[in-house]
């Protein structure tokens, strides 16, 4: 038979808003496996590669902001849950990872799929808990299910992120045939009312107070989920005070009107007076990575005479070598309470420095991507352009994401965009996107590189590919980013050791996963595809667009030279 208290952690997870679970198949997470599967309220999902069902958790929490659970077996299947672990745990997402394990007196005596897992995601977990061996004494019970009601609350606890249950689990795994599994409803659960770190008003008064040395005020947002209120009070806050607003695509403030969104191109100006023209007073950041390096070299060496933080807890990151200070509040309640300082002048003339240098990048963008020839800057302006909405836009690392930020997104689009940000890393992109869309009502689509997605095609490999995943593959054949870059594209090494070219095309995987496939070769062939691709009914499908990396590096370098002359 299954022990209760194994049972009872499916029973928590559900009364506690878990909804979804992702499992890997195993023996030793047999009774994991059988009191998760059979629980009514929750939905359970299993994926073979457990690095692929990590990755799709992790889509799936991104989306709906509550904890995915993640359950594998013993031995190396633990590891493979580590690159997503870590994502999440940079990510701030709420993960909880149950790893079924050997009994502690067998670790390390030569018994199959055994390794030493307490603690093994090291400093990237926001808490590791060992259960109970022996569950006899009704202390033992206490204890276990305590633990799981704290695991839970620590996964949503400001910084969100993922938390560890390593369950040693002993002989036998499955219930004797026609055995009924029991949910106790009445089992013991400890809820958390999460503190929602609002500004005080000592604190804002003091702060109000501060903002009147600071006339030029440049808001950064970094990496956030798409937060219509916060967008609500940012939006008040900069008429109320005329301070400027840029933020990269995965901030998610592209909707808001004022917005800089170009801030990529329009630093590229070379003009010393024009770009010293832009240096603030007071910078204010929150959210959390930036991907711009344009803007962080910008604000380093164009510093502000203070740069405030605004995050409720944890650690503030100094990106730009300027921090002064650390707000801690929710960003919403910061420039709610703060929107009342009266526009200045001089505030007036800052925003409008970096206003006309965004319209003439934007102006640029817009006509060069019409006029230019088939590149990968050119084939994504019209995908972006055409992307349907309400829906849901996934970058993988590597070109796609800086491609993407450099073209920005239009105010009017109703697009929350997503991105493994938090460690930056190739692996697990397509996963990532698969549990986006299997947990949102929207057409989901991932603009990812070839080396990427070959990367992660596991990814695809289960019975739940959503009809609503749209891929739009750009395959140069190479990790066409080392082309782009000082450094390894003057090295002879470049094509086999740092580009690292491959032959492949995603025609074989889209058949594999009874996908829809379309493959593209120039902009008249996108342009014809794109409307069919993005319909509603087309299905779970892959648009693949060729093109050559030599090509791509040229046509970038012209359009760095354009667009440094432009402004």
């Amino acid at each position: 038979m299954i022990l209760q208290p194994v049972v009872n952690i499916a029973e928590i997870c559900a009364q506690k808003g878990v909804e979804n679970v992702v499992l890997s198949p195993g023996s030793r997470c047999a009774p994991l496996t059988i009191a998760f599967a059979r629980h009514p309220k929750l939905k359970v999902r299993t994926v073979s590669d457990e690095r692929a069902a990590a990755f799709i958790a992790l889509g799936m929490a991104q989306t709906t902001g509550k904890p995915t659970v993640i359950i594998c077996t013993s031995g190396t299947a633990a590891l493979n849950y580590a690159p997503a672990v870590a994502e999440a745990f940079f990510l701030q997402v709420p993960l909880l990872v149950l790893t079924a394990d050997r009994p502690p007196e067998w670790i390390d005596q030569l018994d199959g799929q055994t390794i030493r897992q307490q603690h093994v995601y090291g400093q990237h977990i926001k808490n590791s808990y060992t259960f109970p061996v022996d569950l006899d004494h009704k202390d033992a019970i206490w204890h276990s299910n305590r633990l799981v009601s704290e695991a839970l609350n620590h996964t949503t606890s400001y910084p969100a992120g993922p938390v560890h249950i390593n369950i040693p689990l002993r002989e036998p795994f499955y219930p004797p045939p026609g055995e009924e599994i029991r949910f106790d409803e009445t089992v013991k659960v400890i809820e958390e009312e999460h503190n929602t770190y609002p500004l005080s008003a000592d604190q804002a008064s003091r702060l109000q107070a501060d903002l009147q040395h600071y006339p030029r005020i440049l808001v950064v947002a970094g990496q956030d989920n798409y937060n219509p209120a916060l967008l609500k009070n940012l939006r008040k806050f900069v008429q109320a005070t005329g301070a400027v607003v840029a933020g990269d695509i995965i901030s998610n403030v592209h909707s808001l009107p004022e917005a800089i969104r170009y801030q990529d191109a329009l630093l590229a100006c070379p003009d010393e007076e024009k770009l010293l023209s832009l240096q603030p007073d007071l910078l204010i950041t929150f959210g959390k990575s930036i991907i711009s390096k344009s803007l962080k070299l910008h604000l380093r060496k164009y510093k502000p005479k203070a740069h405030w933080h605004v995050q409720p807890a944890g650690q503030a990151a100094d990106t730009f070598q300027a921090l002064t200070k650390i707000v801690r509040c929710e960003p919403d309640s910061f420039f709610s309470l703060l929107a009342t300082e009266p526009v200045t002048a001089v505030a007036t003339s800052f925003a409008k420095n970096w206003q006309n240098l965004n319209h003439k990048a934007g102006d640029f963008l817009q006509q060069y991507t019409s006029s230019a020839g088939y590149s990968e800057l050119s084939v994504l302006a019209r995908v972006l352009q055409q992307l349907p909405q309400p829906g849901n836009l996934h970058l993988a690392n590597s070109m796609a994401v800086r491609y993407a930020n450099i073209l920005g997104l239009p105010a009017d689009k109703d697009i929350a965009v997503f991105a493994n940000r938090g460690t930056s890393g190739i692996d697990g992109s397509t996963s990532t996107a698969v549990g986006c869309a299997l947990t949102s009502p929207h057409i989901t689509t991932l603009l990812t590189g070839d080396l990427a997605f070959f990367y992660d095609r596991n990814g695809l490999w289960h019975n739940y590919l959503p009809q609503n995943l749209r891929i739009v593959l750009l395959n140069n054949h190479a990790g066409g980013i080392f082309r782009l870059i000082e450094g390894p594209k003057q090295q002879p090494e470049l094509e086999e050791f740092f580009e690292t070219r491959q032959p492949l095309q995603a025609e074989n995987t889209a058949r594999d996963f009874k996908m829809q496939y379309t493959a593209c070769h120039s902009l008249a062939e996108l342009e014809k595809q794109l409307p069919h691709f993005f319909a509603a009914n087309a299905g779970a499908s892959i648009l693949e667009i060729f093109t050559d990396s030599k090509e791509n590096a040229a046509a970038f370098a012209a359009y760095k030279q354009a667009l440094r002359k432009t402004l």
